[in-house]
């Protein structure tokens, strides 16, 4: 990618211009971050896992009617995608309470919540990413009360979507979250969906076991986070049972 402009580099991709106006190319690094980058270190083979994880989810989104920015797979790392207007905001869907909200609440870790629960972060790594209410993002003009509306109804069809997915291969989707942007077609504007959606972005259990499968196993100083992003990968039908990712990099079922 050294002839391609860097338009932007976050803690788990870089994103470089694309080879025709409108368009990006979404390259996927390696790096493994919590607590907004104090803790980092490089994971061989990751950021090619969250590359196929994520174009895989992408792409079913798309074909469902739910769009994304994902436009097709390019190589093990990187992605040709849509050019958004990024809104400064994480979504967050929650089904059981894990994470902050145990904090908050001071729910039991793992208890199925009455509903699924949609909450908002604001996108700002030296504020920790605050939790925001419906009033701030209106309020603050990060996106209007149509655009709201629109951003909570993707967000509930996402959860339902991957509900259903991961349920299939034995896996409990307990949280997630995503980013959404504005998409530019002419005069017409659609909010879409952004970044990616991998165990980076998830908190997901075996059914059975409640064994973590996911970037918490990174943030607690567990081993085996890139067996388990392996093993998503595998139940999905991405990655062969018998291929080595750790030795030989992952190599993807096409």
């Amino acid at each position: 990618m050294s002839n391609r402009r860097k338009i932007y580099e976050g803690k788990a991709k870089t994103l470089y211009e694309g080879p025709q106006p409108g368009t990006l190319i979404q390259h996927f690094k390696d790096d493994a971050t919590a607590g907004n980058g104090k803790k980092h270190e490089i994971i061989d083979g990751k950021g090619v896992l969250n590359n196929r994880i994520s174009e895989y989810i992408f792409s079913n989104l798309n074909r469902l009617g739910i769009q994304t920015h994902f436009i097709r797979r390019l190589n093990m790392r990187e992605q040709l995608i849509k050019e958004v207007e990024i809104i400064p905001l994480e979504i967050i869907v929650r089904n059981f309470a894990a994470g902050s909200l145990v904090k908050r609440l001071g729910l039991e870790h793992g208890t199925r919540l009455p509903r699924s629960i949609i909450e908002f972060c604001y996108k700002d790594d030296d504020l920790g990413d605050p939790l925001v209410s419906e009033e701030h993002i209106t309020a603050f003009g990060w996106a209007s009360p149509a655009e709201l509306d629109d951003i909570m109804s993707i967000a509930v069809r996402v959860n339902d979507f991957l509900v259903g997915l991961f349920m299939g291969v034995g896996i409990q989707l307990v949280d997630f979250k995503i980013e959404v942007g504005r998409h530019f077609e002419g005069d017409l504007m659609r909010i879409i969906v952004a970044d990616e959606i991998s165990p980076d972005s998830c908190r997901l259990w075996d059914i059975k076991t409640n064994r973590k499968l996911d970037k918490d196993l990174f943030r607690e100083g567990s081993e085996g986070m890139i067996d388990a992003y392996r093993e998503v990968a595998q139940r999905l039908g991405i990655l062969n049972e018998t291929e080595n990712a750790l030795s030989t990099g992952p190599r993807l079922v096409t």
